[in-house]
């Protein structure tokens, strides 16, 4: 199930790539909107408040490490375009070993900073017990995303986008038994959510592992791989780190945003946490094409063809801009039916509702510059340029900043939640720019 993008017609072919990446990426989605949806109707909104006001700090520990882990993979797609089998397999070794660095790291830091970090968040005193609870337990199960999301993107780097899906449908309706296992059967409460999510991305990791050897031999390292190498290493790390701290950049402005979103109390928490989980399934969209241009422009990078890879932005582009328009109207639509799946028949759903449509009406007018971050931002990524992507989270940040900051003065939820538009729109320019720069950059590389 390997696929070349380094030839054919580019649309059909990241069309084709795309499309199981956005299945994977909602079945993705669901797993943490299992958790909320099951915590609500069956623990109550309090719990889900709970788990909502961690969204940020998940966002900001699990995208760094998948952004250090997806960084190790970039190499591997560039030398599956370039032919080089060798080179390959030892990026694949190498990726794996420096991901478990990478998870001794993250779990001891964010266990260690995890209550200050609450405080720090104006997380509302009733449900700060229970926020502590589920982000703990899922920061203890950490290793299992990292190594389910490197897995599946050494899969993608050769053009295997089919077989991560299989496993993570898979796994999604594992987390959906074990989530009422847990919590309902056993009373486990936000614990129990957190607990099935851990064990069931950890057998889509195993089960990638598994496909791996025993189907995909031009991944599978052989003994002698099993080693640091300095060069991959020094590659990985190049391209890692800055994808990492551009993660957790963007996921700092999403913890101002929620801060200022805690402000207003556990309801308003409750409503904006379903609000952004509808809207996150309509950005999957935009997060598939993004990793689809990510492995599209490593292979044709590796192989130097430089047109092709502008060919593909500007269809990707053209693809997005449709897809965009289509989610601004369905968010909009599905916002009112979707909000009660969220809570259970005793709760006034039309109190929330105000607080849902304020967020998503704010977001869903911004959709075509926030896809346009997406794709510019991955496909420098593929060409194994990180600093100026990074640098586009800190101009997320900045704006995420300076909105959060005047919202909190103003006592303002509107303009809290603005705090992701008006990210977007900077990052939207400043991406575009970069990209102009990076390529005319590859071209002179290329050229000698």
């Amino acid at each position: 199930m390997e696929t070349d993008m380094t030839k054919g017609n580019p649309l059909p072919i990241i069309l084709r790539f795309t499309l199981p990446l956005l299945l994977g990426n909602i079945f993705q989605q669901l797993y943490n909107m299992v958790d909320t949806i099951v915590v609500g109707r069956f623990v109550g909104p309090g719990a889900l408040a709970a788990v909502g006001s961690t969204g940020t700090i998940m966002f900001l520990v699990i995208g760094f490490s998948q952004g250090m882990s997806t960084g190790f993979t970039v190499l591997t797609s560039q030398r599956f375009g370039a032919g080089d089998g060798e080179g390959t397999k030892r990026s694949v070794a190498n990726g794996t070993i420096l991901s478990m660095f990478v998870i001794v790291f993250i779990t001891a830091v964010s266990l260690m900073f995890m209550k200050p970090l609450l405080r720090l968040m104006n997380t509302p005193e009733d449900i700060f017990q229970d926020a502590f609870t589920y982000i703990s337990v899922i920061c203890i199960g950490i290793v299992a995303n990292v190594y389910y999301n490197l897995f599946s993107s050494f899969l993608r780097s050769v053009g295997n986008s089919r077989v991560p899906l299989l496993f993570l449908v898979f796994s999604s309706g594992l987390n959906l038994v074990l989530d009422l296992l847990f919590v309902i059967l056993f009373r486990w409460g936000v614990a129990g959510a957190a607990w099935a999510t851990n064990v069931s991305q950890g057998i889509s990791a195993i089960l990638c592992l598994y496909y791996i050897y025993k189907k995909v031999p031009t991944l599978a390292p052989e003994h002698h791989h099993w080693k640091l190498n300095g060069s991959a290493t020094k590659h990985q790390l190049s391209v890692g780190i800055p994808m990492a701290l551009q993660f957790a950049i963007t996921a700092s402005g999403t913890m101002i945003m929620q801060s200022a979103i805690n402000l207003f109390g556990s309801t308003a928490v409750a409503a904006f946490t379903a609000a952004s989980k509808i809207q996150s399934i309509a950005m999957q969209g935009m997060m598939a094409m993004g990793q689809t241009m990510a492995t599209y422009a490593g292979q044709n990078y590796g192989k130097g063809d430089i047109k092709r890879i502008h060919q593909g932005v500007r269809m990707a582009l053209g693809t997005e801009f449709v897809y965009s328009l289509v989610c601004s109207a369905a968010v909009i639509f599905a916002l009112p039916h979707a909000l009660g799946i969220f809570f259970s028949g005793g709760v006034d759903v039309s109190a929330m509702l105000p607080w849902a449509k304020t967020y998503i009406y704010l977001c869903a007018v911004f959709y075509i510059p926030l896809s346009t971050i997406y794709i510019f931002r991955n496909t420098m990524q593929g060409c194994g340029f990180g600093l100026l992507p990074m640098l586009g989270g800190v101009v997320e940040l900045i704006a995420r900043l300076c909105m959060a900051v005047v919202a909190i003065r103003l006592v303002s939820y509107p303009l809290s939640c603005a705090c992701d538009p008006a990210a977007w729109v900077s990052a939207a320019i400043f991406t575009g720019l970069s990209y102009i720069f990076v390529m005319k950059k590859v071209e002179k590389r290329i050229a000698i």
